[in-house]
């Protein structure tokens, strides 16, 4: 059993994922690949390196990335001798030319972790938890793929009294979910398609694992959100609404806490060009004003149907009270 993992961001004072003032730990690694994903650095398990030329100091002047690099031709720079990009092939992710550098030009995304330093950073916060009835929320990339470390972190917490949350896609034997939930208390989840050969093109995998996973997690008697990322031109349709109200009111018995809407954003394209990966929704074009008023048009059609529903991230600490 590990007391490491691998963590690619510890941000503190959110409130966007479960109520109050949370700390949330953000894991590496992800069995999705979702086009519209906002953190590309999320979803390979390896720790590796974000390019930022634009703070580069200048290969001329300062050097130290190119001095400290095992391999000849890793790194490469442009007219200005400015770091712009690595070579994959010849690059053997050591991250030496990360450690060196002075200017946070080359980030590295993905450090290793014990639960203990884990829990000095999250114990920082906890006036502000118990003030706004806050805590701690695991997320990634995907935490269950470090599931000794995610449950570790949780059952550390609820031991000192901090409220959990686990933020999860769920895409993965039920083996892995099951020993973890003592420790949650809350759930976090998405339902982005429910056409399977839909969700296989614009993720890389298939819904299957993901709903029957879903169905049985309405019956474990947790706290649970679903969000649905709504994304023009892929499941902003009535056909995909209409078969999500049925999955959650037939299959989940709407055995859920809300429905959150969260309208798709332009977030990570500077993070895909730092780690050379085309942006894939970089053609989508669409009227914004008129979107957000489908999306309070969806909001209100779930309520019709009895489902709890919120447009946008508004509701993640007021909206929360129970009805």
């Amino acid at each position: 059993m590990t007391e490491e993992g691998i963590v690619f961001n510890i941000q503190r004072f959110t409130i966007h994922d479960g109520p109050g003032i949370r700390t949330e730990i953000f894991l590496k690694g992800c069995p999705l690949t979702c086009k519209w994903c906002g953190n590309p650095e999320s979803q390979r398990m390896q720790p590796e390196i974000g390019v930022y030329e634009t703070k580069c100091i200048r290969a001329d002047v300062c050097g130290l990335c190119l001095k400290v690099c095992p391999r000849h031709g890793c790194l490469n720079t442009g007219a200005g001798q400015k770091i712009h990009s690595i070579d994959h092939e010849i690059c053997n992710d050591c991250l030496s030319c990360a450690r060196a550098c002075p200017a946070d030009a080359l980030k590295q995304w993905g450090k290793r972790l014990s639960v203990d330093q884990v829990m000095k950073t999250i114990r920082r916060d906890r006036s502000y938890y118990e003030a706004s009835g806050g805590g701690v929320t695991i997320s990634g990339g995907e935490p269950l793929l470090q599931p000794e470390f995610t449950k570790r972190i949780l059952r550390q917490c609820k031991e000192e009294g901090i409220n959990t949350c686990l933020e999860s896609t769920f895409c993965m034997d039920w083996g892995r979910i099951e020993p973890v939930l003592p420790y949650a208390d809350l759930l976090i989840t998405d339902i982005k398609l429910m056409d399977p050969g839909e969700h296989q093109r614009y993720t890389g995998v298939s819904n299957e694992r993901i709903l029957k996973n879903l169905k049985r997690l309405s019956h474990e008697e947790k706290e649970l959100i679903i969000r649905i990322p709504v994304i023009p031109g892929v499941n902003h349709t009535k056909k995909n609404r209409e078969q999500t109200a049925d999955f959650i009111l037939k299959e989940m018995k709407n055995r859920i806490w809300h429905l959150q809407l969260l309208g798709f954003m332009r977030l990570g394209e500077e993070k895909y060009a730092s780690l050379g990966r085309e942006y894939p929704m970089e053609s989508l074009k669409f009227d914004r004003d008129s979107f957000n008023r489908e999306l309070k048009e969806w909001a209100a059609y779930f309520e019709q149907r009895g489902i709890r529903c919120i447009a946008g991230h508004s509701g993640d600490n007021r909206e929360m009270e129970r009805r």
